[in-house]
């Protein structure tokens, strides 16, 4: 079974970060806007270097998406950045209206994302972001698994001509794809090769996927990790080409099970090959306030809750 080695645990937000900046000195038109959580989304340093291209609107995000949205038409790709839950729920009329409907080259950079916002509780955590974007027509859909997978998905979507939402997280995490990656919208990557369970995971989940796969090996179970990093456009390919040899899947998401990646998946299975399908995500709930190590175990979101539904799964066949 491949092995993965965590090269040291960092945030995705400062993979946000480190993109933006790397972006700021090759492409003039990319400019950054944000709601008063310059230093949380890591935007400090494309501010240094690039005062006249930052602008602070403060905690006003529904104008923050309006003038973004007003910038695109003079030829500027505007990345915006604030918290997963104002840069969705709190200003959804605005995203819908002024960015999908006209299918402005807006990128909103959402960090904070899920309960590993931790500490903060529940009116900050966003489990049903996902579900919110991706609805939206034209809308992309991006949820990274580490700090350099945000990194190169920030460099992607400058390249990208459409509305694209970058999901991404507070918590230090295991950092364990490759630093110089290429990052493909709408492909999935495949980490392990399996027989007998298809795991297709997100986000936070994905590290957590593969410890489970090296849980279920020693046991026995051979699992196909899937990252997808990508939700809309969805790899319908690499999912379908996973579950006709293994025959069963789990899908794992740090988002309520309604309206997020599961689903998403279910669809695809459901219009070319029904198979049995288990969920681990949040089960239509509100997070609460507490460490997001706790609030993983707690809402069933790490590599023990994988393992177990990797088993109902097989079950099921």
């Amino acid at each position: 079974m491949k092995t993965y080695t965590n090269t040291g645990n960092k945030d995705t937000r400062s993979g946000f970060g480190a993109g933006l900046t790397e972006l700021g000195k090759k492409n003039e038109n990319v400019v950054a806007l944000c709601a008063d959580l310059t230093g949380s989304l890591k935007m400090d340093e494309f501010k240094e270097n690039h005062p006249e291209r930052f602008f602070q609107v403060g905690i006003a995000e529904a104008n923050m998406i309006g003038i973004a949205a007003g910038m695109t038409i003079g030829g500027k790709i505007p990345f915006t950045g604030t918290f997963a839950n104002f840069s969705t729920g709190r200003v959804y009329d605005q995203i819908r209206q002024s960015v999908a409907y006209s299918g402005k080259n807006v990128k909103i950079c959402a960090s904070h994302a899920g309960v590993t916002l931790g500490e903060d509780g529940a009116t900050h955590q966003i489990l049903e972001d996902i579900g919110l974007m991706k609805m939206l027509p034209g809308m992309t859909v991006i949820n990274t698994c580490d700090f350099n997978q945000t990194k190169a998905a920030t460099l992607a979507i400058a390249e990208h001509d459409g509305p694209v939402y970058l999901r991404f997280g507070r918590p230090k995490v295991a950092n364990f794809t490759p630093e110089d990656q290429t990052f493909e919208i709408g492909k999935a990557v495949q980490l392990t090769e399996g027989d007998d369970v298809t795991i297709v995971a997100t986000g936070h989940l994905v590290w957590e996927a593969l410890e489970a796969a090296k849980a279920l090996h020693e046991e026995g179970i051979s699992a196909e990790v899937i990252n997808i990093h990508t939700i809309k456009p969805l790899d319908d390919k690499a999912i379908l080409d996973s579950v006709a040899k293994t025959g069963c899947i789990v899908t794992a998401e740090e988002h309520n099970y309604l309206g997020g990646l599961g689903e998403s998946v279910a669809r695809v299975l459901a219009k070319h090959n029904p198979t049995p399908q288990e969920f681990v995500a949040t089960n239509d709930t509100f997070g609460e306030s507490g460490t997001p190590a706790q609030l993983m175990v707690k809402y069933g979101l790490d590599s023990a809750a994988i393992q177990k539904a990797a088993k109902a799964a097989i079950k099921r066949k």
